[in-house]
């Protein structure tokens, strides 16, 4: 694949809390299209670079979805920590012609599953995990006065699963790791079957190379010895069909990974929850980012 274009545009600028909040698009060599991202910037980032926190947004989400709804910019502005929010697939009018890219809100569109698709016709543009690894990621401090070396991933849901995953397949390049109600063992739920067999095929061998609970399971050694953090509601209605957070938390005491895996009672899936807890996870990574 080509490599992702030096022209950055900026769709929109806003200043928020002493630092900027920015929407982006820029070609990716790797999806074959053009792919959305959204950064803020705290105030500190005009004295030079800052540690980032990536974060990764659920199913029909977007770009904007969580700088929008979160509130999550307050804390970064008094912390000192880039925001950034990349989207969730391909979209356009190329990919809106795919047959099925449109039709469920759990597959295609708005649901990239943060994996490299290999079958017809995905594997064409749905490269997601490429695209944040080999282009977004390494293009951050770059384009922004970003810290190459103190980025943190987390992310809810379906966003929840791309973090844990990317963040085990790929050790070293990210500091800090949290979750909110994420999807934890994607290969025993209907979402996750759905959108493997899918992307990956009906061959079920390598469907746990993109599964957080099987590949903290293989994982030799505690890969976060400082922790990895999980807020999951007890009132969320995907809770027991579709996200298993007890199977990872099974998984990291089997090789000794220290997880804090918190339940709140009455809480549900949406943004009330993670405006409700985004406080803890921001201080999280930056007691990681900034020691």
């Amino acid at each position: 694949m080509a490599a992702m274009t030096d022209t950055l545009i900026t769709l929109s600028e806003h200043r928020c809390f002493g630092g900027t909040q920015r929407f982006h698009e820029q070609a990716s060599g790797e999806i074959g299209l053009s792919m959305r991202f959204a950064v803020y910037l705290p105030p500190q980032a005009a004295n030079g670079p800052v540690p980032a926190l990536i974060y990764l947004a659920g199913l029909t989400c977007n770009e904007e979805t969580f700088m929008v709804k979160a509130g999550a910019q307050r804390l970064a502005a008094e912390l000192g920590i880039a925001l950034v929010a990349p989207d969730t697939s391909p979209r356009g009018e190329t990919v809106q012609a795919l047959p099925g890219a449109a039709s469920d809100w759990d597959f295609g569109i708005g649901a990239g599953f943060y994996l490299d698709a290999t079958q017809l016709p995905w594997s064409r543009h749905w490269r997601m995990e490429s695209w944040l690894m080999n282009e977004l990621v390494p293009g951050l401090s770059k384009h922004f006065p970003i810290d190459a070396a103190r980025i943190g991933i987390f992310g809810h849901s379906m966003g929840g699963h791309g973090a844990l995953t990317l963040a085990l397949r790929h050790p070293g390049v990210f500091k800090s790791l949290s979750a909110l109600a994420p999807i934890c063992a994607p290969m025993r739920c209907p979402w996750g079957e759905k959108a493997f067999t899918g992307y990956l095929g009906a061959d079920r061998s390598s469907w746990g190379e993109h599964d957080a609970t099987v590949l903290m399971e293989n994982h030799p050694v505690a890969p976060y010895p400082g922790g990895i953090l999980i807020d999951q509601g007890l009132a969320d209605k995907f809770l027991e069909a579709q996200l298993h957070p007890h199977l990872f938390e099974a998984a990291c005491q089997a090789i000794g990974q220290p997880l804090t895996l918190r339940r709140h009672a009455g809480y549900d899936h949406g943004y009330y929850f993670i405006q409700s807890f985004v406080a803890d996870h921001l201080a999280h990574h930056a007691a990681a980012l900034k020691a």
